[in-house]
Formats: C-alpha cells, structure tokens, sequence
C-alpha cells in the first residue's frame, strides 16, 4: 500500500515519502504548510488512493478533544425519565460517537483527518496522546474500553497559529509542505485547467511569483488563489499580452482581490507604486 498521488492531486517525493513512512511506522502524520497549499485536500486523495473511506474531524476554537470521542446527553437522558420514556434503561442511547470513536469502530482500515488541530485550545494535543497511541479509550457511562478494530491512517493539519506540544510531537511523523517551485505548480494548474494557454499559464506565473517576493506581505498568495486568479483570468479573456504589460511597481493587476485577502498588503503594494510613479 502505497501512496503515489493522484490524477487531481500533484504530490512531491519528499510528500509521497512521508505519508508512507507515517502508514508504515502506524504514526499519526502531522502537516504544515501556508495555507492554501493542499493539506486538508490530501486527506481526501490518500482516501481515494488507497481505497479507504475517510473520516473527517474539523477542529474549531470550541472544539474539546472528548468530542472526538463521545458526548453524553444527560439533559435528554433526565428529560425522558421524568416522562417515562423506557428507553432511559439503556444509557447508550444518549452516547453519540465522535470522530475517533466511528473511525475505531469501522470494520476496515479508514482515512482519519483531524483538520486544523492548531485552532483549538493548547491542551487539545495532549489530551489525545493516550488515545492515538494506544488506539483505545474509556467510555465510564457503558463502563468499557473502545478499542480500534483496525488502526487508522491518521492525518493532522496545523496552519502554526499554536505550536503542538513535545510530547505530542514525538508521537507524530512530520512533514512541512514547502511552497511548489514553478515546475510543481505548473503541473497543479494544468491539472484544473488541462487545456490552459501554455504561455498564459506561464505570464500569469510570473505576474503571481512576483507578487509573492515581494518581502513584507502579511499573507502572500497560496495555491488556492493562483487557480482562483486563472480562472477569472480566462473568464474576464485576460491574454498574455495584457499580463506581460503588467509591472508591479506601477499598477496592480486584475482581479488582485483573488490574490490578496489584506488591506495591509494593498496598502504596501500602494506605497511600492508611489515610489516608483
């Protein structure tokens, strides 16, 4: 079993490397990268790749770590009782399974995203370590342990808003997704837009790399947006020529709020222009 990418996802070596070396050592892979680089996306193609069905947790600011495992409806539980209800009897009835618990229970082998761990409270990391590396945990209302039938293929995103603990790390295998140099991004874009205009592809490269070197930005364009840029690109009839006019320094290029999401990065692209007009 072996993941080698797929038609829709354009994986680099050292990304294929470690998702095996996460699978074959049975450890938790965790990912870093900009966002917009494809993190979560590549949950969803290691699922489709190795046949496996995917289970996803995507982590909010609220979010606790029991979630993952189980919730207990008491209020439901003492509002049936006071009305009679038999099925008060079985405590089970009021036990709804999370994400970790459904992906343990699953009859085959699955894809486990935990999305964006970095957005919960600090102690959310250690307060899975037990969990993920003994693949079991103790449910006191049906007084048992919930054991993994089949271990998980666990993938952990973190866009760095929190740094993960130490403990919790050692417990992981780790790959940070560098941006695509233009070769690999290349091969991106023409995956969603296979009949692309090679030289527009390549003016509108450039316009995008050098809007991404340019130093200070709070957030450089990712991916994401470059293949939101094309695609109005195309729909506006943007040629290469009018992309080869573009400077930088002297205006900005369309549709830039594809591009930038900060009016601090327009304000600096702003201040660059003044200078030079």
């Amino acid at each position: 079993m072996q993941f080698k990418g797929t038609d829709k996802y354009i994986a680099t070596q050292e990304l294929m490397v470690a998702v095996n070396a996460a699978i074959t050592l049975q450890r938790p892979l965790i990912i870093k990268g900009e966002p917009g680089t494809g993190k979560t996306m590549l949950a969803f193609e290691m699922a489709k790749a190795l046949d496996k069905k995917l289970f996803t947790w995507h982590v909010k600011s609220t979010t606790a770590a029991q979630q993952g495992l189980y919730e207990y409806d008491a209020v439901s539980r003492l509002r049936d009782s006071q009305l009679g209800d038999p099925k008060v009897e079985d405590v089970g009835n009021y036990i709804k399974p999370g994400k970790l618990w459904q992906a343990f229970d699953a009859d085959e082998q699955v894809v486990l995203l935990i999305d964006e761990i970095d957005k919960a409270d600090i102690e959310f990391p250690n307060d899975l370590l037990q969990e993920l590396d003994r693949m079991e945990f103790y449910c006191y209302e049906l007084q048992k342990n919930i054991t993994a039938k089949h271990r998980p293929i666990i993938l952990i995103t973190s866009n760095n808003e929190k740094e993960l603990p130490d403990a919790f790390l050692r417990r992981c295998f780790f790959h940070y997704i560098r941006f695509p140099e233009k070769d690999t991004m290349q091969q991106i874009v023409e995956v969603h837009f296979p009949n692309l205009d090679e030289k527009l592809l390549h003016s509108a490269m450039s316009v995008f790399y050098g809007l991404r070197a340019i130093s200070g930005l709070k957030k450089k364009p990712s991916t994401s947006e470059l293949i939101d840029w094309i695609r109005l690109l195309m729909v506006g009839k943007v040629g290469t020529k009018d992309l080869d006019k573009i400077d930088l320094k002297k205006h900005f290029p369309p549709y830039l709020g594809a591009l930038l999401k900060s009016e601090q990065d327009y304000d600096m692209l702003t201040q660059i222009q003044r200078r030079y007009n």
